[in-house]
């Protein structure tokens, strides 16, 4: 069986662009001939030094109807690869592609241009559509300035729900956290988090205070009373791993309480507070400020660290 990978994608998406940062990665540099069915040429060439290194041919196929199993045929004898890269036509619907019977398909990714894919959503749909349907990875590039991109996912995931969806800037990807993804409902006024919930609600908090200010939170945590921090506040937060063991950080906002005074560095309690936006000299301006509705001492919980890695 011949593996085969397919990026497809409307003209000028970044499939080059991606297909090009594929093969100058480490990971790539591996045994064996690699063929690149080229099926429009863009703004973007494919660099000679590069496929010379990386032992890549290209071959190119202008028209539809030139492309058929048996061409495809053609050029695995001609070249005889052991693996090949279909860069496909944005234009040519994709549920009449065909490939010789013995390509196994091992993974199919779409690019799309940011920037422009709201005339390719409403002028082209079902194009767009049979070109995500059965992609296991969409991604959306040159999305800096873009606010409403969870409509995109939206979008996308009506079509392909299993897909994964990565969107990137300029300075690489944007780790956006969609309320659709969130871990608990902002219908609600008191939001419960558990180990997941409180790690997905710091980080969100960051970008994302807004959503949050005035509703109450009810988390497990452990105290930390920092130096110099005034009568009546401390820390509640927990501890977490960003990607390996030696990479640790507590992850925690600052919260006024009466008793804080009386809690134990260290000792695990469980807070129930209403979220504030309010300045802070940590901050270096405003930020979330917890509010102690309560706060009782509890045992510490099975999972102490949260594991982002």
């Amino acid at each position: 069986m011949k593996g085969v990978y397919i990026i497809n994608g409307f003209l000028e998406s970044g499939k080059t662009e991606f297909i090009t940062y594929t093969l100058s990665q480490p990971y790539f540099q591996i045994r064996g001939k690699t063929l690149i069915v080229l099926c429009e040429e863009g703004e973007v060439e494919y660099d000679a030094t590069l496929l010379k290194k990386s032992n890549t041919v290209v071959e190119l196929i202008e028209e539809e109807e030139e492309f058929t199993a048996s061409k495809l045929l053609e050029l695995e004898k001609k070249h005889k690869p052991d693996r090949i890269i279909i860069e496909y036509n944005g234009m040519w619907n994709f549920k009449d592609m065909k490939l010789p019977w013995h390509w196994k398909m091992e993974q199919q990714i779409t690019t799309i241009d940011g920037s422009t894919f709201p005339m390719y959503y409403n002028n082209m749909r079902s194009l767009l559509a049979e070109m995500v349907r059965k992609s296991e990875m969409i991604i959306f590039n040159r999305c800096d300035g873009i606010e409403d991109l969870a409509t995109y996912k939206r979008n996308i995931k009506a079509v392909n729900p299993q897909a994964e969806i990565i969107f990137e800037g300029k300075d690489g990807e944007i780790n956006e956290i969609f309320e659709d993804d969130l871990p608990y409902d902002l219908s609600q006024e008191t939001l419960v988090l558990d180990n997941y919930g409180y790690g997905i609600w710091y980080l969100d908090s960051l970008d994302h205070l807004e959503r949050y200010a005035g509703k109450t939170v009810e988390f497990t945590a452990m105290v930390l009373h920092p130096e110099n921090y005034p009568d009546g506040y401390f820390v509640p937060g927990r501890m977490a791993m960003t990607c390996c063991a030696d990479d640790m950080a507590f992850l925690g906002f600052v919260c006024k309480y009466d008793g804080a005074k009386k809690l134990e560095q260290k000792e695990w309690i469980k807070v129930k507070a209403k979220v504030e936006v309010e300045y802070w000299a940590d901050y270096k301006g405003e930020g979330p400020v917890l509010h102690a509705i309560s706060v009782e001492k509890t045992k510490e919980p099975k999972a102490p660290v949260i594991n982002f890695a």
